[in-house]
């Protein structure tokens, strides 16, 4: 069976679903109270925002998710490889631009798994680089001793040979913070593990400072040492933001620390990625939507669950991006179900040739539309 409509492009089929039938409004109702057995993945730029702007309906895409008192009757989240703020914040921004009420746990974000690192390095020296507030970030998930790149640089003199050739600035003077003298005594400390949050703002300092950090040890300067452990929350090469056109994303910075570290070192660049296509990062959500599920939704039991089964026969992924969103739901298999839309990254006429979608749309409103038909809710 296939979906038809001068919008959609369906391009397999119904994964076991019986036919799309007419219901009354009552039928409609009695479905919404006794079950949501399926939930939907949210990418947010190119999906739901360019830049600060909410595109392809998304602000009445989302309402439609809530009742007519504002409770969540179908579970959902934001499944963004950026970040660079932490998910409390991130949650207010989100719900102030989409005019909804959205929750800290329903944000996860690139960097939202480098909490499970925490019993490893809680209190450990390490950096954190990225646009935004990434010490901020870490120190949220509780790491005690956070120092941003820029904070650990401002102790070593000339680390950055150019930097005073550099004019640029992104706010006013008067709103712009002095990097923070650190607490430690950084220049006889080692770093112990390197975090990339968000995409680095001055990419000649940061890849300068890693360079000198994993070389060295976690000391710049000293002799050759172990290079300290190196994690990347994403690993985009390109994103959508409000330029037209796509933006190189922290992927493409991951290659050309690689590149310059395996030129100038005899031993090869170790890291590790964290975010979309990963596997990880879809049974992370899985799980997430679970707990929101059980604890938010409306009473769930009475859907004739076989006890131990997956508590969802769908999850539907909802991006822009085909090796990223596209990828990853593919990945992830049962119950993932992909959407691919035209708002962002890809803009193609048909699917995508590497990474086809289980459907492709113009919009999230039409996605969202999509969905909700198909599983009978009004």
């Amino acid at each position: 069976m296939r979906f038809h409509a001068s919008t959609i492009s369906r391009v397999s089929q119904f994964k076991n679903r019986a036919p799309l039938s007419f219901q009354s409004s009552s039928q409609l109702r009695s479905n919404r109270q006794k079950r949501c057995n399926f939930g939907i993945a949210f990418d947010i730029d190119g999906v739901i925002l360019r830049g600060r702007v909410p595109i392809g309906g998304s602000p009445q895409a989302l309402r439609r998710l809530y009742g007519e008192s504002g409770e969540l009757i179908v579970p959902y989240l934001f499944l963004t490889n950026g970040g660079g703020i932490p998910e409390t914040k991130r949650a207010k921004e989100l719900s102030e631009l989409l005019g909804v009420k959205i929750m800290s746990n329903q944000v996860v974000q690139g960097h939202s798994p480098f909490r499970n690192l925490l019993k490893k390095f809680e209190n450990e020296l390490i950096i954190a680089t990225g646009k935004g507030d990434p010490a901020l970030v870490m120190s949220e998930y509780g790491f005690k001793k956070v120092l941003s790149l820029e904070e650990f640089a401002s102790c070593f003199k000339d680390i950055d040979p150019v930097s005073q050739y550099k004019r640029w600035k992104t706010m006013p003077l008067s709103d712009r913070k002095t990097p923070t003298m650190p607490r430690y005594d950084v220049p006889t400390e080692r770093i112990k593990a390197a975090f990339v949050v968000s995409d680095p703002v001055d990419w000649g300092r940061d890849m300068q400072v890693l360079c000198d950090v994993l070389r060295y040890g976690g000391l710049p300067g000293d002799a050759n040492g172990k290079q300290p452990p190196l994690y990347f929350a994403a690993d985009d090469l390109e994103y959508q933001a409000s330029f037209p056109s796509k933006r190189l994303g922290m992927g493409a910075f991951r290659i050309a620390l690689e590149s310059i570290f395996n030129r100038i070192n005899p031993k090869g660049l170790e890291y590790v990625s964290y975010g979309k296509p990963n596997p990880f990062v879809f049974k992370n959500a899985e799980a997430i939507l679970s707990q929101l599920q059980s604890s938010y939704c409306l009473d769930h039991s009475e859907n004739n669950r076989v006890p131990g089964s997956h508590p969802f026969e769908t999850i539907y992924m909802i991006g822009d991006n085909p090796s990223v969103d596209i990828k990853g739901a593919q990945q992830g298999g049962h119950p993932w179900f992909s959407i691919l839309t035209r708002t962002g990254v890809f803009r193609g006429k048909d699917n995508h040739a590497e990474y086809p979608a289980d459907l492709v749309v113009g919009t999230v409103e039409e996605a969202v539309d999509y969905i909700l038909k198909r599983e009978c809710i009004s």
